[in-house]
């Protein structure tokens, strides 16, 4: 093989000032599945993060169309109608047809749906604390203010 047909390959070395460890990225990757293992555990009725943020939504603004649903819980239309179907298929919202605008669905928690949410919120609030928990009282409010900013 010829020289020039051969790929060029960057030479990074140590002392290119990169460390994986130290990337933004990198950590909240961690932290993110640290998190996601300590909300699995925990969580009642196997949810994902996306149904629970869906259910909670839906307990605090009552029946409301799937787009405004979307928005409330920053998921696209494509991921709200997913998160949606999946909770219709459990039993714990229920859909219908908007009588001033047939194209619109509306949805709202059934009764098995405001149990979920009544078991569900007090173990988000265990889940917030455990991955909260290596950190003071004054980091956390730190911690979350700066997380904020970065959305």
């Amino acid at each position: 093989m010829k020289p020039s047909a051969q790929k060029q390959v960057a030479k990074v070395t140590p002392d290119s000032g990169y460390r994986l460890e130290e990337q933004v990225g990198y950590i909240l990757r961690q932290a993110s599945q640290r998190h996601a293992s300590i909300f699995a555990a925990r969580i009642p009725e196997q949810l994902t993060t996306t149904q629970f943020a869906t259910l909670v939504r839906l307990q605090e603004v009552g029946p409301c169309s799937q787009n405004q649903l979307g928005r409330l819980t920053a998921m696209d239309g494509a991921t709200i109608k997913g998160v949606t179907d999946r909770l219709i298929q459990r039993g714990f919202v229920a859909a219908t047809v908007d009588p001033e605008d047939g194209r619109r669905r509306m949805l709202a928690l059934t009764s098995d749906g405001v149990g979920v949410v009544a078991r569900a919120i007090p173990a988000g609030l265990e889940i917030t604390a455990e991955t909260l928990e290596p950190l003071s009282a004054e980091e956390r409010e730190q911690f979350l203010t700066l997380l904020k900013k970065l959305r």
